[in-house]
């Protein structure tokens, strides 16, 4: 569960680290009582759930009250990965001198934790670490450890930190460390820690995950609006509507819906899609046993979709059945229609019965099936898959 800078800067600040004066705007008037209470040049700075704001041109600097409301009113404007802006952050624009990298993760592959430090702050560490190896710091720890002094010296005195500042870097960082465990938290970072012209070390961003299955045990967040929310950004409206009915299903940046069901075919149907060129739009699961009501539903997120230019769907039926497939997809046709190509195939349990079903269905009303070919066991899903990349790329995808 990402936060936004302002939310992970306010954990900062409980766990007593070191960020600037800052005021939250939900309107450009916002941005500019801000700047009045300030009165010092600043930077507005888009609050949204991914990264690459800066590049998108989501951090902007302003000198005067005016200037804020003009650029406040852009960014409010600006649509960043697909997150429109919400909310900005006003803040004293800093003298920077140097700036740092520090964070705090998991070790995935150790089962440890893992305290990160850079020289090379207020860039991707990634980058960092693919071009410049040599330029980050890494403790690990195990879960039950502390980080001690003398080790937050000794990553502090690695990345750089100039002498007189050295033990107030270690307090930053087992400070941070301290943070990252008592919030559950998957990441941690302070990208960059600014040192100032004038000497001081400020946390000038922040960017903090938390466990959402661990966040019922921290009340407290509540008590900051930090609410529960989807796991690492905001859910799109589609995510939003399949939460509410109980379906699993993720956003995708492709342009084919897929359609899956059962034993893996989730999985393996977008791993067949790539491997024919084409790019899945969504990730979705129907469950095991799913009603028809449930499975037309389903098709309701992928024709509503915009970015599906066809749809993929394979059945395959065990605890699930082929026939309860077939009357969900009729039951969408004729509550819905369907604007867009549509290729299946079912195979397992019930599917003799279920590819009935549609024949019975196309000869009462075969202008529901302008769109839809069905198939059985005969034809190879590596086939339908093919079909499916076929028909987006006839529909003007790429």
């Amino acid at each position: 569960m990402r936060l936004y800078e302002f939310e992970g800067k306010q954990l900062f600040k409980k766990a007593g680290l070191p960020v600037p004066e800052s005021r939250l705007g939900k309107t450009p008037e916002d941005v500019f009582a801000a700047f009045e209470e300030m009165k010092t040049d600043v930077v507005l700075k888009s609050q949204v759930l991914t990264g690459g704001r800066g590049k998108a041109g989501g951090i902007k600097f302003a000198s005067g009250a005016n200037e804020a409301r003009t650029v406040a009113t852009e960014l409010f404007d600006l649509t960043i990965k697909g997150y429109p802006v919400d909310y900005v952050l006003v803040e004293p624009k800093l003298q920077i001198e140097k700036e740092f990298y520090l964070g705090v993760t998991i070790d995935r592959a150790n089962y440890k934790l893992v305290v990160i430090g850079s020289g090379a702050g207020g860039v991707d560490i990634e980058e960092t670490a693919a071009k410049t190896p040599d330029r980050i710091v890494k403790k690990s720890l195990d879960m039950s450890d502390e980080l001690y002094t003398f080790d937050a010296l000794l990553i502090a005195k690695q990345i750089g930190v100039p002498h007189e500042l050295i033990k107030q870097a270690a307090g930053i960082i087992i400070k941070l460390y301290n943070m990252f465990k008592a919030y559950d938290a998957k990441l941690v970072e302070i990208n960059p820690l600014v040192l100032t012209t004038d000497g001081k070390l400020i946390a000038a961003d922040s960017r903090v995950s938390l466990d959402d299955d661990a966040v019922f045990r921290h009340p407290e967040l509540k008590e900051l609006g930090i609410e529960s929310r989807h796991e690492e950004g905001e859910m799109t409206p589609r995510e939003k509507q399949a939460n509410e009915w109980g379906i699993p299903y993720l956003d995708l940046d492709g342009n084919i819906g897929m359609f899956p069901g059962g034993a893996g075919f989730g999985i393996m149907g977008n791993d067949f899609i790539h491997y024919y060129g084409g790019r899945p739009a969504n990730f979705m699961d129907s469950g095991g046993g799913p009603s028809p009501e449930r499975i037309a539903k389903m098709l309701v997120l992928l024709e509503e979709n915009p970015n599906v230019k066809a749809i993929f769907g394979a059945r395959f039926g065990g605890i699930s059945r082929c026939d309860d497939f077939a009357k969900g997809v009729i039951q969408f046709l004729n509550e819905h229609g369907l604007s867009k190509p549509f290729v299946l195939r079912m195979t397992g349990n019930m599917w003799q019965e279920g590819v009935r079903l549609f024949e019975q269905a196309k000869e009462e009303n075969p202008m529901l099936f302008t769109f839809v070919e069905f198939h059985g066991i005969e034809t190879p899903i590596e086939e339908i898959s093919k079909r499916a990349v076929e028909l987006a790329k006839q529909e003007g995808g790429n």
